[in-house]
């Protein structure tokens, strides 16, 4: 509806066009004059003629009764037709007052010099754009009516389909591992069942052995109490290799000890599998873990490395600074390793390691207790009883704990290690950041509360949250 109109130019000239006809009271050039008015004797016609005029068409009109109700409405009244002001019909519209007028008002009255339109070239436009719109609207209908009837009825019926799909693959992949975790529950028990109907055995063999030792022991006591009690001085003296034999038979019967053999075997329930879902679980599942509070410690950062001002980033600097830090106990002063702020000793923690493209770190756990000074293998991160870390050196991933190396097979080399602590199951795993894949687990009876261990001999190393 903001379609321009052509407006008409209702401007007269200064003087009138030689032979010109038309009445000279007007002032007005004649061809303007009747396109605006049809001529001015009919916007001169006496009151009296149009009033005489409707009378009659009232008379003899077929529909008389709906005319003079149509009238007194003001539908087809002079109110609508006729300028009240110049008694001339309403044949214009002026399109900056936005209303009905007569050719006076254009010519000389209030709207000289508007944009003005003849009152049916307005109609003709305003039903042109009726029906464009009308149109348009039948065109959106038959595009709407097309959406409901082809498109929505398609996609209810795709939408069945991929309903009826995902449910499919949920219950298959549940399914999958449900099987997986039923067969592998069913090996874990049988495992355990194996392992403590063997130590059972162990015990009852054991219980019976030294039952009788004891009981022997017990014997030979007895009787050599009997001797030393009762035997005279002489036959005592002449009884020596006697009680010799005796006490020799005792000596033989040796002094019980606890092994391992008389314990379950503490690998008899470990399970790749189950230890995966269970980090995926603890990682993936709504109640995800994590440590916003892990910073690197500025006291343990030895002086081979230089810590942001966040205290999120530990960097390698191949040579020590010219400036060493003040000495403090806590801090390494050879090995190129930090700890972190956090200490561990209940609950399940991780944290997560940007390790870029670092050639050279360690990342892991120790007790507060770890050497701190000198380049023995008492300060070196997965040299000793202390510590346990996950080592990446000149492309090899290894596992690291008293100085014994266990290499890993690592898929692909990765930007990101987490590490996840549960202290209730005495478990370290170390997994991918990105894909959740383990890379290591170690199950330990952690005698102390453990922090985070860290070392870096290439480019930096980044604590994320």
């Amino acid at each position: 509806m903001t379609e321009e109109l052509t407006p008409c130019d209702l401007t007269c000239p200064s003087s009138p066009t030689p032979g010109a006809s038309g009445p000279k009271e007007t002032g007005f050039d004649q061809p303007i004059f009747s396109v605006l008015s049809g001529g001015v004797e009919r916007r001169r016609r006496p009151q009296e003629e149009r009033e005489e005029e409707e009378e009659e068409e009232a008379e003899t009109s077929p529909a008389g009764t709906t005319a003079t109700a149509d009238a007194e409405s003001g539908i087809f009244s002079g109110e609508f037709e006729v300028c009240v002001e110049h008694e001339a019909e309403l044949d214009w519209f002026c399109g900056t007052e936005r209303k009905l007028i007569c050719s006076h008002c254009a010519i000389v009255g209030p709207c000289h010099g508007h944009t003005v339109t003849p009152l049916a070239t307005r109609v003709t436009a305003v039903r042109n754009r009726l029906v464009d719109v009308c149109e348009k609207m039948q065109l959106q209908a038959l595009r709407i009516e097309r959406f409901i009837e082809q498109t929505l009825t398609d996609k209810e019926r795709k939408l069945q389909l991929a309903a009826t799909s995902a449910r499919e693959q949920v219950l298959a992949q549940v399914g999958a591992v449900r099987e997986a975790l039923e067969e592998e529950e069913q090996r874990l028990l049988e495992e355990v069942q194996r392992e403590e109907e063997r130590v059972e055995q162990c015990l009852l063999t054991q219980r019976a052995h030294w039952s009788q030792a004891l009981a022997s022991l017990t014997q030979t006591r007895s009787g050599l109490v009997h001797t030393l009690t009762h035997t005279p001085d002489g036959q005592l003296v002449t009884s020596v290799q006697e009680i010799a034999d005796r006490v020799e038979e005792a000596d033989g019967v040796g002094e019980p000890c606890d092994t391992e053999q008389l314990s379950l075997t503490r690998g008899c329930s470990d399970s790749r599998l189950l230890r995966g879902l269970w980090a995926s679980a603890v990682l993936l599942g709504p109640n995800a873990y994590g440590s916003s509070s892990l910073r690197f410690d500025e006291r343990t950062v030895s002086p081979l490395l230089s810590l942001s001002d966040d205290l999120y980033t530990l960097t390698f600097s191949p040579k020590k600074s010219r400036q060493l830090p003040q000495y403090d106990p806590a801090r390494f002063d050879r090995w190129p390793n930090a700890l972190g702020s956090l200490s561990v000793s209940s609950g399940t923690h991780s944290w997560v390691v940007d390790v870029g493209q670092s050639g050279a770190f360690k990342v892991g756990v120790c007790y507060a207790s770890l050497e701190r000074k000198g380049s023995g293998d008492e300060a070196r991160l997965g040299q000793n009883e202390r510590s346990w870390v996950l080592s990446h050196y000149d492309g090899d991933y290894s596992f690291w704990h008293a100085g014994k190396k266990e290499p890993l097979l690592v898929a692909r080399k990765p930007q990101r290690i987490g590490l996840l602590l549960d202290w209730t199951s005495q478990t370290l795993l170390f997994y991918e950041a990105d894909s959740s894949a383990v890379l290591h687990s170690v199950t330990h009876q952690f005698g102390a509360p453990l922090l985070p261990a860290f070392a870096v001999t290439d480019r930096s190393i980044t604590i994320l949250h």
